[in-house]
């Protein structure tokens, strides 16, 4: 006796060894016996061999038309035998009988299973919906196949084209232009983007990396809605101090500017002046919501994505030639010594003498015209002639802070490598395209005026976090425990020790207009103004306040998000200068092993860092030349081979540290990050240019 049986979803046969009341043990044809429940078997029979019935049957379902059989099927429920009767005869055989058992088993769209064998017919409305469906999936993968072979051909469907960067960065993998682009590669063994680069879905390598990133960080655009922006209060007090601030001209986002009072008396107070946006902008409101959102402002070669509105910005900024809003950190220092004496902070409107730029300024205001009034400098400005004693003090006092940071630090700052700015000629503020000519130009790390102002910004904040931990008024700062390798810099909510910069605590609140932590620590600096020893219940933030935890973890992502961003489109403008100045050999320094046995080179004249071949077993600074390979504008990757050697078998002095800065700073191709804000470099802490 044989018996055909459903097993796990699986319809089997086999001879009959033993049976129970409950159970039969059944010899399957391989020979492996298993234990079958008597519900679950569905026909015994004598012949013909289970394997035949079971080959017979599939035979007989395929011609068993399934409109027909719901036709002839009954409405309440029924046996498959039932079907087979009404569907071929009364006396429907055996494999007749299993062939109907087969067929209504894999059309569950026409009958629903009721039970061991049994079924009942789908109502005819629900069918419909079930076969239009079924037809709509069939058409799916038609168009699937169809896109698949179109992307073979080197041919981009416009669907796919259309929905590029999902597929690629954040892809539906049940969507079908998700599927064709994954058959096509598979079936022309090439990976995703390279088979797309190859069908002509990405027009312009610039336009790719700025709307991938658009559509990662922006997916709803860069635009602002329509919103009344906030008047700074009627009652704040006028300073009585003429202000300068100091940055470069793309610089529209005027966050802080200086004064001096107080020349040749002995004691001299120094004014560091922020644009307070936080007197106006309040927590929770439309404004906070926006900078909320975006927590920074996004910079990038020719082009920058502001956090706040224009509207905002142009309330806010310290422009010349008005008195602008501020939060101003007065220092009184002893002329003499440089000792920094007393602190205080203001809440008033400070007027702007003048918008001093880098660019414009840096070769005229050098340490020798800083230091020697003998030395003139043909082109000075008239207004820069007459702050030179202001500025002189400034940098004097500058160099003081500076060598008592190191003192704390336990070595030196390190400015050996120079800053680069970027310039797109044909670019008038707009948004890039990518045809742009570009213009690298330098700038030394620590010029005077970057040393001055980037060391008022570290007086600045540290003056303030540590301001706001004695009034127990939470902030956001950022700390390193220690210098040694490894160990990062860290934000959080409480006071600690910023090894890297030298200081006892450090927040960040001199670019409110431009990151949101600033602003947020701007409002508790207000708080701190306005009611001194109770500002904690006054501030808007309280001890321990879950919303300071959430704004650092949002901001974390998003400030390391556009930072990469910046850094690959300088690397991309950077591998575009190459190519408009037909270059083809670079000398460049040995500063770190890379992958797959190649060596990471830094070039000496532009910032590039690329791998080469040919420099195995060449010290840290070995300087070489190198012959550039072919440039990819989408992976942002160039590789070079060793020429010769420039140098002495001795690498220069000082080349281990530099390699050991870089180590931290450089990641990788597309991946190069470096924190202009700390790391080795607070010389720019807080005059980043877009």
């Amino acid at each position: 006796m044989h018996a055909l049986f459903e097993e796990a979803g699986k319809f089997m046969a086999g001879r009959i060894l033993s049976e129970a009341e409950s159970s039969a043990q059944v010899e399957l044809d391989s020979g492996k016996r298993v234990k079958v429940k008597a519900a679950n078997v569905l026909l015994k029979f004598e012949k013909p061999a289970p394997s035949e019935l079971v080959a017979q049957a599939q035979a007989v379902a395929e011609t068993i038309e399934l409109d027909l059989a719901w036709e002839f099927a009954p409405e309440d429920d029924f046996g498959f035998a039932d079907l087979a009767r009404d569907y071929f005869s009364e006396n429907a055989t055996l494999v007749q009988q299993a062939g109907a058992l087969f067929r209504l088993y894999e059309a569950p769209h026409y009958f629903r299973r009721a039970g061991k064998g049994r079924f009942k017919k789908a109502p005819a409305e629900i069918l419909q919906q079930a076969l239009a469906a079924i037809e709509k999936k069939k058409a799916v993968l038609a168009q699937i196949d169809e896109w698949a072979a179109a992307l073979g051909r080197g041919e981009c469907p416009q669907p796919i084209r259309d929905q590029l960067y999902k597929i690629l960065f954040k892809p539906d993998k049940n969507a079908p232009e998700y599927k064709a682009v994954v058959d096509a590669s598979r079936a022309t063994h090439t990976a995703p983007l390279d088979l797309l680069q190859k069908a002509g879905a990405i027009d312009s390598a610039y336009q790719f990396h700025w709307k991938r990133f658009l559509f990662e960080n922006f997916p709803k655009g860069t635009g602002f809605p329509a919103l009344t922006a906030p008047q700074p209060p009627d009652d704040l007090p006028l300073a009585s101090v003429q202000a300068y601030s100091i940055d470069d001209s793309q610089t529209t986002e005027i966050d802080d500017a200086l004064s001096v009072q107080g020349l040749g008396t002995g004691t001299v107070v120094l004014g560091i002046h922020i644009a307070a946006p936080g007197l106006a902008v309040q927590p929770g409101s439309a404004i906070d919501q926006l900078g909320r959102a975006r927590l920074s402002t996004v910079y990038m070669p020719g082009y920058k994505i502001t956090m706040l509105p224009d509207e905002v910005v142009q309330i806010y900024t310290l422009d010349e030639g008005r008195a602008n809003p501020a939060v101003s950190l007065y220092v009184t220092v002893n002329e003499t010594t440089l000792e920094i004496l007393s602190t205080e902070t203001r809440l008033e409107r400070v007027p702007v003498l003048a918008n001093l730029r880098h660019d414009q300024l840096d070769h005229i205001v050098t340490e020798a015209w800083l230091t020697d009034p003998a030395v003139q400098v043909e082109g000075t400005p008239a207004r820069v002639s007459e702050l030179r004693e202001q500025l002189s003090f400034l940098f004097r006092l500058a160099k003081s802070l500076k060598a008592q940071r190191e003192v704390v630090r336990g070595k030196p700052e390190n400015f050996n490598r120079p800053d680069y700015n970027f310039r797109l000629v044909g670019n008038d503020r707009g948004e890039p395209n990518g045809s742009e000519t570009v213009q690298i130009t330098t700038r030394q790390r620590g010029a005077p005026l970057d040393l001055i102002v980037a060391e008022a910004a570290i007086v600045a904040n540290s003056t303030w976090g540590s301001w706001m931990a004695e009034l127990g008024v939470p902030g956001i700062y950022r700390s390193q425990a220690s210098m040694a390798p490894g160990v990062k810099v860290r934000m959080g909510t409480k006071a600690l020790p910023h090894a890297g910069i030298g200081v006892k605590s450090y927040s960040w609140a001199t670019s409110p207009l431009r990151r949101y932590t600033d602003l947020v620590n701007q409002w508790q600096i207000i708080a701190c103004a306005r009611h001194g020893k109770t500002a904690a219940l006054a501030a808007p933030f309280k001890p321990k306040d879950a919303d300071l935890f959430s704004i650092i973890s949002s901001f974390d992502g998003a400030y390391s998000a556009y930072n990469g961003y910046q850094a690959g489109m300088e690397r991309f403008w950077t591998l575009k200068y190459v190519q408009q100045n037909g270059l083809t050999e670079l000398t460049a320094t040995v500063f770190k092993e890379g992958p797959g046995g190649s060596f990471l080179v830094r070039a000496d004249d532009i910032p590039l860092v690329f791998p080469v071949l040919g420099a195995q077993n060449l010290p840290r600074g070995a300087r070489l030349l190198v012959k550039l390979g072919e440039i990819d504008e989408i992976t942002l990757d160039i590789h070079g081979t060793v020429l010769e050697r420039l140098d002495s078998d001795e690498p220069e002095a000082g080349a281990d540290e530099a390699a050991e800065e870089d180590d931290e700073t450089v990641a990788g191709p597309i991946a190069i990050a470096v924190d202009m804000n700390e790391a080795e470099a607070p010389a720019s802490a807080d005059n980043l240019t877009p």
